[in-house]
């Protein structure tokens, strides 16, 4: 007697957006192939497809409905989530669930089989079990403890927490993702450890506001492994990294305002405990440019806040973003935000010019600049910006780094790519790894190797591997 194959059914998939879109991929897929779907490389062998959106920016909500379009287009049957399923036509938050008339994926796109928020993994589970239902019998056994991830195998995103408590002017992100709701701190310690035990060397730390982690449970005790833990930034860096020791690895922290409390994290880093990196999203220098944005803390105050980082820990690199042209901003605010970067020594920078994104309360603000004169201050600071990180990089010149492996064709024979501590991946440089003067050398993808550093090729470095 033979037995009838049932036909997997399979799923598209894509994720745009920040890392903190792509974590929600991760769980979506990770349920998917506990249920036994398989995922399709192209739309066309697709039973169904699934777009994960970003609203944040006009070039990214663009991005989104264009690839809405094409799955539309080459596949008919398309559910969509995300940011921008959140997004009503006026650019202010749908919370309908996406099935208002407004909501503006289904205005522009009104063929689509469903529509979620962000970190709607239930919901958009329910919406693939109605149009594409699952078989009977789910091979769960063959998903990993750690689940489905996007990134290469070495290095994992870990969301601390969803949305987001502060209400700067530029963003919609509150309206999309709500206020700040933080995982209990076991689950997140949980699954760093899954992380690390399934050959993660590199776990990046990301949440709307990493700094502000337990804030919205009054700072409560968990339990992890049967030990107290509180619910907060400082007792969780301390955990990753005592994680993270045995098996080598890094933990990298990301989105951290800098408030006092981050203080206390220095010495961890000086210690060796976890790396010597903060990604501090500092947007302006200037105090009347962050008052209208509804900024936290001010200019002076970050610019002695990095002196003590500094001071307590030398090694610390420290990344930031900026916003040229905010609504008002004067030559002489602008100034200030350049004389800001030359003392503050930001180590990687990066800088947008103002986007009137729809929904932003900044845009209410008067002294809207013309777009030209807005880009051409974003220029004028990443001129700046590029000074200031290319002296850092020319300083390293003869030091040996620890470099993680990121690509290696041939075990590394004629090169590879890698990063140092100070590299978060995608958006700082890299290190270019020449060929290893010793032919037993190999350079392995997700291992560490030691380099000498022996140039400077733009934003990246180049190295010897030793």
């Amino acid at each position: 007697m033979s037995v009838e194959t049932v036909k997997a059914p399979k799923v598209g998939f894509v994720s745009l957006g920040c890392p903190k879109a792509l974590t929600d991929s991760e769980l979506i897929l990770t349920q998917l192939s506990a249920e036994g779907y398989e995922t399709s490389k192209t739309f066309e062998d697709a039973d169904l497809v699934i777009v994960n959106t970003c609203g944040f920016i006009d070039d990214a909500v663009k991005e989104s409905l264009d690839t809405i379009g094409e799955a539309l287009a080459a596949n008919g049957k398309v559910i969509v989530t995300g940011c921008l399923g959140s997004k009503a036509v006026d650019g202010s938050a749908d919370t309908s669930g996406g099935m208002t008339a407004q909501n503006l994926v289904r205005k522009m796109h009104p063929s689509v089989l469903a529509v979620t928020g962000p970190h709607a993994t239930q919901e958009v589970m329910d919406a693939v079990h109605l149009h594409l239902p699952k078989r009977h019998d789910p091979f769960i056994d063959l998903t990993p403890s750690f689940g489905i991830k996007l990134t290469p195998k070495h290095y994992a995103y870990l969301k601390i927490s969803e949305g987001c408590n502060h209400r700067c002017t530029f963003c919609i992100i509150p309206s999309m993702r709500g206020d700040l709701v933080s995982r209990p701190i076991g689950d997140v310690l949980k699954e760093a450890e899954a992380l690390f035990a399934g050959g993660v060397k590199e776990l990046l730390v990301i949440s709307q506001d990493t700094s502000a982690y337990g804030v919205d449970v009054k700072y409560r005790t968990g339990f992890f492994e049967g030990k107290p833990v509180k619910t907060r930034m400082l007792d969780l860096v301390a955990e990753l990294g005592q994680l993270a020791k045995p098996y080598g690895a890094w933990v990298r922290l990301h989105y951290v305002y800098p408030y006092p409390s981050v203080d206390a994290v220095i010495p961890l880093m000086a210690e060796g405990l976890v790396l010597p990196y903060l990604d501090v999203p500092l947007q302006h220098s200037h105090p009347d440019v962050l008052k209208r944005m509804k900024r936290p803390a001010s200019g002076e105050r970050n610019l002695e806040r990095i002196a003590a980082w500094r001071e307590t820990c030398p090694e610390i690199v420290i990344r930031s973003t900026f916003i040229a042209g905010f609504p008002g901003e004067t030559e002489e605010e602008f100034e200030h935000l350049l004389d800001f970067m030359r003392e503050a020594k930001i180590d990687r920078a990066g800088c947008f010019a103002y986007s009137d994104v729809t929904g932003a309360e900044a845009n209410k603000l008067e002294g809207m600049l013309p777009i030209a004169l807005r880009e051409e201050r974003r220029a004028r600071f990443m001129a700046v910006a590029e000074e200031v990180s290319s002296a850092k990089l020319q300083s390293r010149i003869g030091a040996t780094m620890q470099v993680l492996v990121d690509s290696a064709p041939g075990l590394g024979k004629k090169g590879g790519v890698g990063r140092s501590y100070a590299d978060a991946p995608e958006i700082d440089g890299v290190v270019k790894l020449l060929p290893p003067e010793k032919i037993s050398k190999q350079l392995k993808v997700g291992e560490f190797t030691r380099a000498r550093i022996v140039g400077v090729d733009g934003h990246d470095l180049v190295a010897a591997p030793i």
